[in-house]
């Protein structure tokens, strides 16, 4: 299969106004007569496909909420061509029969590449190491009990020694439980609605106990989706002193606040929980400075009757896939916080980086994955165009930029918007 993309803007080279494909990679420019379709862009921009090291597709267990399917589907509209899926399914994914399970839906639903995660524990409780060793064989990239923190610090550090020896890095939730009773963030919009709050002091324990593992045994962690202020100067100075730490934030961090929750709607109840104005300008400075490596979805696919109950007993979590560029290019890149460049290496270059997958390159003989972005035109979100199952997010109707009108993974067309 040959393909042209024509009349665009190529992100990385000033110079490019055409994308060549050939049998699904980068190539050489070549005739438009001997290529089987010719795209006309029409002055949008073509970047290297994302890659969300931290989502949920629910498969196997949860597929009233979402199937693998239709999970990458959402995510190749919004772009991505590489997806690193969290191991917490019905059964959990902390085996190699699990993970093959998984690749293979992802293979026959070809919308993007998955890249399974292995729970660090067996069945995510945090006691006994799981099975590394065959579940990377099997196609892992990674290890980590998604949202159950691995509270003890000596499991913790079994795990971090013992992931080591199959070079695959600890992605750990950073949360002490015995202070995080709560729903929402505690402060004083909490206290106004009278829904009881995890405080701050409940993450940055444990990023600190983490930052002190990893010092200690020289072993690199990685930390999801920060949320606070505490959290990012403590992995900024951790960092500085060499300190093999990483960590990820997600667009709600830097774009939502808890007084979101004033109203109890549910689709701004998110785990960890939305934070002050003080923390999201710090996870925005964090972005800048270079404190945090990547912006991950943590995309949580939830049924309607999981969301549309009493603000306390919602589930946690929102979809992501569909508005994470768009989120980052309106708010960070059209306000001048970071430049387009920045936000590719966060959403692309340092997610494939951490987990070592190899995605991003545009060169010829790089396999051909690629999103095209309308950077100039705004556009109106809605849900029900989503290709999710659910439906769980708080960005409807919002006025954006950055609207995905091409995904190509492998030289296949796996989203395409184009009039």
């Amino acid at each position: 299969m040959r393909i042209i993309l024509t009349n665009c803007k190529v992100f990385g080279d000033d110079k490019a106004s055409k994308v060549f494909i050939e049998d699904g990679k980068f190539a050489n420019e070549f005739a438009e007569d001997k290529a089987d379709r010719v795209i006309d862009l029409k002055g949008a921009t073509v970047t290297p496909g994302l890659v969300d090291m931290h989502c949920h597709l629910r498969e196997p267990g949860g597929e009233y909420k979402e199937t693998i399917a239709t999970g990458t589907a959402s995510a190749a509209k919004g772009g991505y061509t590489s997806i690193c899926c969290m191991p917490n399914t019905n059964p959990t994914a902390d085996n190699a029969a699990v993970i093959s399970g998984i690749i293979k839906k992802a293979k026959e639903a070809d919308n993007c590449r998955v890249y399974p995660i292995g729970a660090a524990t067996k069945g995510i409780n945090g006691e006994l190491i799981s099975e590394m060793g065959l579940m990377k064989e099997a196609g892992i990239v990674a290890v980590s009990d998604d949202g159950h923190p691995i509270k003890n610090a000596g499991i913790m550090r079994k795990v971090m020694e013992y992931s080591s020896d199959f070079d695959l890095p600890v992605l750990n939730h950073c949360e002490d439980e015995s202070l995080s009773e709560g729903a929402m963030n505690e402060g004083v919009v909490s206290t106004s609605i009278g829904i009881r709050g995890i405080p701050t002091a409940a993450e940055d324990i444990m990023i600190a106990r983490d930052i002190i593992l990893s010092e200690y045994l020289d072993i690199p962690v990685h930390i999801c989706h920060v949320s606070t202020k505490g959290g990012v100067r403590m992995i900024r100075e951790a960092k500085a002193r060499g300190v093999k730490v990483t960590c990820e934030t997600c667009p709600h961090y830097f774009t939502l606040t808890d007084d979101k929750c004033a109203d109890y709607d549910t689709n701004f109840k998110m785990h960890p929980p939305l934070r002050t104005e003080e923390h999201r300008l710090a996870i925005i400075e964090g972005l800048k400075d270079g404190t945090i490596d990547a912006i991950a979805t943590d995309n949580a696919p939830h049924h309607a009757d999981e969301k549309v109950c009493e603000f306390s007993v919602a589930l946690n979590g929102i979809l992501g896939f569909e508005t994470a560029f768009a989120l980052g290019y309106t708010y960070l890149v059209k306000t001048g916080e970071i430049t387009l460049e920045r936000l590719i290496e966060l959403m692309c270059y340092g997610p494939s980086n951490i987990l070592k997958l190899g995605r991003g390159g545009m060169n010829v003989g790089d396999d051909a994955d690629l999103a095209v972005f309308d950077l100039e035109n705004e556009f109106v979100f809605d849900k029900e165009k989503m290709l999710s199952k659910s439906r769980n997010t708080p960005y409807d109707g919002w006025k954006l930029y950055g609207e995905t009108i091409l995904t190509i993974m492998g030289g296949k067309v796996t989203y395409e918007k184009l009039c």
